[in-house]
């Protein structure tokens, strides 16, 4: 499956939106509802046309001559006949696994599952040769009008009921049998039923591939050496306020002991705390909105509720989801300007740029090629289901373009391997450039704050100009993907949450320590314009989202576009200004606490994962779902907690031992291994480690320092 999740539920989503402006008649829809509706239980009807006639070999393959293949499956399909007449309990069992034409037709279900492992477990000796396996397959048909959906839009719809045949039947020979078959039930004016292979699975595995090897082969000598180093921190390293370096590194206890360290809150200027809680709220945000995607494309009996709830209030929380991402974006240039210039405040100006690059990789690069590897290969492993065909839908996107993902570019391809970090490619290349800002600021200071600042202005034109000209709008009812292309994954329509965090980050560099004495009318009016900005950005579009409202201008969707991008990070910057001095009350109380510590240092692991757990959830599931709010609710937080628990692994096995490869390839001459420890400590107190995906690691802070 090449096209993403992501783009799956968008596209499904505007097709929803334009169903609820499709117009027929009550006779129409009776006529067609009535034609789909006749079968009922297909499998059943299936056996009752074919029991009082012996099936032939044009019912198999037609007119052509049969190869071996097509005698053993008509063989095959003669025995389960055979069998069935007679009724065996084997032959019963995959009937018995069929679907039937989905009830619910009228509210969006398009899925009958039937009994997906009581097929796959079929498995019958005929002879010491020979066995009959049970194949489960898809048949599927337009729905044409027959829910009400008109004719440009019932490709968004199809019937899938689940059928059950012998595993050495091909899809071509289950079509040619099935289309005549269904020609005598259902009028062949209104539908016409087909079985893909690609929708089709039985209970053998695929035989592993090399990378399938490897990946297993380098998690498990990963566990191993984690494993044993463990051991060894356990029982034969007696003092832990001086650990060898390597049990730093790759001990599981020491690495949690460091994950779970909760430092308490100080008046030291130079730390942040309300940074924790700002980037798991964004975290949980981004996980939510993905929870609803994953949602859409799930085999719901309820899916023409999508469109009531596409006009709620709520529904915008979820639609612009994309402001969690320029969070995190305001949140990587904030850190990497604030912590950089401080690291070149004390080397007078001087700024290791390789290995400010090195650092970054060892932080960034190891998790995300082991997640490219577990996501493509080990997604039908660990789990399967009626869904889960071909495993992970980005999989062909990876095979084929892996490379653009680890060489940070896959933002500007339209297929891309794990959507989700497009992200990761945006944030390096702005990380990339970086030091050209970060030597202009420290030389130049106000001239170089004004070029960036005419750079961010630059930036939105450019932005503004290409909604613009192109005519482009993002808005669901009126979406389209060649401006979801260019406008949401682009690095230049996402730098400018980046730069103004960066220009902060400097503000708050040059302000350290200083504390600013502000007067009640000008908190309140910095509150009030900084919700305003906040609630305006996410509820400015909800009039406009309306299936009755008037389409948008693209003049108003341009503004809203280009200011909003500008309008969520300056608010962001009043949040974090006025929890730092004092003046954020409830809301520094909340984002500043201790407790969202440990999972802001697992934030980039959570972020990689989460995905891969909504993925098999959503697509191994057995049985029909219900959407509501409620149940998106309920999986997101079971969702978080298995994330949670994955995530924690890997950060055990691949991200703390990686990103503390760079002790062995560069250690302080001056500093033995016993002041490794201390430094740890000093690290974790300036919360220098608390970073998600666009930060250094806590080894670079050191070596920087």
């Amino acid at each position: 499956m090449a096209a993403t999740v992501w783009v799956l539920s968008w596209e499904l989503l505007c097709g929803l939106a334009l169903i609820s402006a499709a117009q027929l008649t009550d006779a129409d829809v009776l006529h067609d509802f009535q034609s789909v509706r006749q079968p009922g239980l297909v499998g059943l009807e299936f056996v009752k046309l074919l029991k009082d006639r012996p099936i032939n070999a044009s019912d198999i393959i037609g007119p052509k001559v049969p190869t071996q293949e097509d005698l053993l499956c008509l063989s095959d399909m003669t025995q389960f006949l055979t069998a069935l007449k007679t009724g065996e309990y084997w032959a019963l069992k995959m009937i018995d696994a069929w679907g039937a034409i989905p009830s619910g037709l009228l509210t969006g279900n398009s899925y009958d599952l039937g009994n997906f492992d009581e097929c796959v477990n079929v498995r019958k000796e005929i002879s010491a040769a020979r066995t009959i396996r049970g194949k489960y397959c898809f048949l599927s048909a337009p729905l044409g009008k027959a829910l009400g959906v008109d004719d440009s839009l019932s490709g968004f719809f199809s019937i899938k009921t689940a059928t059950c045949f012998p595993a050495s039947c091909s899809a071509a020979h289950l079509n040619t049998l099935v289309g005549q078959v269904m020609n005598q039930l259902v009028n062949s004016s209104i539908t016409v039923m087909s079985i893909s292979e690609s929708s089709c699975q039985t209970s053998e595995s695929e035989s592993w591939d090399g990378l399938t090897i490897f990946t297993v082969a380098f998690l498990s000598l990963m566990g191993f050496i984690v494993g044993l180093i463990t051991l060894y921190d356990f029982f034969l390293c007696e003092n832990q306020d001086k650990p060898p370096v390597l049990v730093t590194v790759f001990s599981a206890r020491a690495n949690s002991r460091s994950l779970f360290r909760v430092v308490e809150n100080n008046r030291n200027p130079n730390v942040i705390e309300c940074l924790h809680g700002i980037r798991c709220m964004s975290l949980f945000w981004v996980v939510f909105s993905h929870e609803y995607k994953f949602t859409v494309i799930a085999a719901n009996i309820n899916e023409f509720q999508l469109i009531k709830w596409l006009e709620l209030p709520f529904t915008s929380f979820i639609a612009h989801g994309f402001f969690s991402v320029d969070s995190f974006f305001f949140l990587g240039g904030l850190l990497v300007s604030l912590i950089a210039l401080r690291s070149m405040e004390k080397t007078n100006g001087k700024l290791n740029v390789p290995m400010m690059y090195l650092y970054r990789l060892f932080r960034i690069f190891p998790l995300l090629a082991v997640a490219i590897l577990v996501y493509t290969k080990l997604m039908t492993v660990v789990t399967d289901g009626p869904l889960l065909q071909d495993g992970y839908s980005g999989k062909a996107a990876c095979e084929s373009g892996w490379y653009w993902t680890l060489l940070f570019l896959n933002n500007y391809k339209n297929e891309e391997c794990l959507s989700h970090t497009w992200y990761l490619s945006v944030d390096m290349q702005m990380f990339i450039l970086s030091p050209i800002m970060l030597i202009a600021l420290y030389k130049w200071g106000k001239k170089a704050t004004a070029g960036i600042f005419v750079l961010i202005v630059l930036l939105s034109g450019c932005l503004f100009a290409t909604m613009m000209v192109n005519n482009y709008s993002m808005l669901m009812k009126t979406f389209s993907q060649e401006a979801m292309n260019k406008m949401y994954s682009a690095t230049h329509t996402h730098a400018t949450p980046w730069l103004i965090g960066f220009l902060f980050g400097y503000f708050l560099y040059l302000t350290r320590g200083r504390v600013f004495h502000l007067k009640r009318v000008s908190v309140w009016s910095g509150w009030i314009l900084c919700l305003a900005m906040i609630f305006t950005s996410i509820f400015a579009l909800y009039p406009a989202a309306q299936s009755s409202a008037p389409p948008l201008s693209t003049l108003a969707e341009s503004f809203y576009y280009t200011l909003t991008r500008v309008g969520w990070p300056l608010a962001l910057c009043w949040v974090v200004f006025a929890c730092m001095q004092g003046y954020g009350g409830l809301a520094n109380s909340f984002l500043s606490s201790p407790l969202w510590q440990p999972l802001s240092r697992l934030s980039y692991s959570v972020y990689m994962w989460h995905k891969f757990i909504q993925e098999i959830n959503t697509r191994s599931a057995r049985t029909n779902s219900y959407f509501s709010d409620y149940q998106v609710m309920l999986k997101f937080w079971s969702t978080l907690g298995v994330t949670l628990l994955l995530s924690y692994m890997m950060y055990l096995l691949i991200e703390a031992p990686f990103g503390g490869l760079p002790y062995f390839l560069r250690r302080p001459k001056a500093k033995t291994v016993s002041q490794v420890k201390p430094d740890l400590d000093k690290a974790d107190k300036n919360q220098k480690d608390d970073s998600m995906i666009s930060q250094q690691s806590v080894a670079e802070t050191i070596t920087s320092d």
